[in-house]
């Protein structure tokens, strides 16, 4: 696989027909588009939906005119969708396919219904129903991928889904392929309330959550066996876990449980990225 760990291409925008063509030759999953005000991203966003065009609005920035795009690519999409389904099949097996909706690329907007706001579009997202099924609710898991985006970014990201939904998004899991170290980085990442410093003055509950990194578990290649064998792969940091009640906003209840991926799942993931 050649190597994509450099920073995105980032271009200024002219015209829609100018954009998709640069897209069609774009080698990584990410670019970045400068001087977009929000009536070039009106226009963007009907004419990727009137052609079908795949790719994905990561972040839409209306102070800054700053667009970034999520081109999918192999490894990409792989990244989150093969995480994702994992944990959709778990639901299953826990007989909650009919409590969950899968959210997929849904666009969130920072002022709901105002064309002029922030957006950004998740790799994969989801949340329970009924609380989350309605237009416009924010999911309660997304996962955001990065191949040519940097591990910071991806962590820009993750405060985004955080600080925009209200707080409302609970886990946001970071998935990142590291060419030179052969290597899957995922974090999870969960708010938790901060400690207030002595003498500090009292905010509300909700300005004083701030992400925490709650799990780093690195997926290591080896180099030398056979990428479509799970031994091939090391899983360093233990089972990744999704709680069940951040999940669903309310406690497990008979025959329902975390979302637990073991690390032979976690290496047969690998397998489905690598190859």
């Amino acid at each position: 696989m050649a190597s994509q760990d450099t920073n995105p291409p980032t271009v200024q925008f002219t015209t829609v027909e100018a954009l998709f063509e640069l897209i069609n030759h774009i080698p990584g999953d990410i670019l970045i588009v400068t001087e977009v005000s929000y009536q070039d991203f009106a226009i963007i966003e009907k004419e990727r939906e009137i052609r079908g065009r795949g790719f994905r609005f990561r972040r839409y920035h209306a102070d800054s005119r700053l667009l970034i795009i999520t081109i999918p690519t192999g490894i990409h999409e792989s990244l989150h969708i093969e995480l994702y389904q994992q944990c959709r099949d778990k639901l299953v097996r826990m007989n909650l396919e009919n409590h969950w909706k899968s959210k997929a690329a849904t666009t969130y907007r920072a002022r709901e219904g105002h064309p002029g706001g922030d957006g950004g579009e998740g790799d994969s997202t989801g949340g329970p129903k009924p609380d989350r099924k309605e237009h416009g609710k924010w999911p309660t898991l997304v996962i955001e991928a990065g191949h040519s985006e940097s591990l910071p970014e991806l962590r820009a990201d993750m405060r985004w889904w955080f600080s925009t939904s209200n707080h409302d998004v609970k886990i946001v899991i970071l998935a990142k392929f590291n060419h030179e170290q052969s290597s899957i980085l995922l974090e999870k990442w969960e708010e938790q309330e901060r400690t207030p410093r002595q003498g500090a003055a009292t905010t509300r509950w909700s300005a004083a959550l701030e992400p925490v990194l709650q799990q780093a578990i690195t997926i290591t290649y080896d180099n030398t066996g056979d990428p479509r064998n799970t031994a091939s792969f090391t899983v360093n940091g233990g089972a990744l876990v999704l709680e069940f009640r951040l999940l669903f906003l309310r406690d497990p209840g008979p025959g329902e449980a975390d979302i637990v991926f073991s690390i032979p799942e976690l290496q047969s993931y690998a397998v489905e990225v690598w190859t």
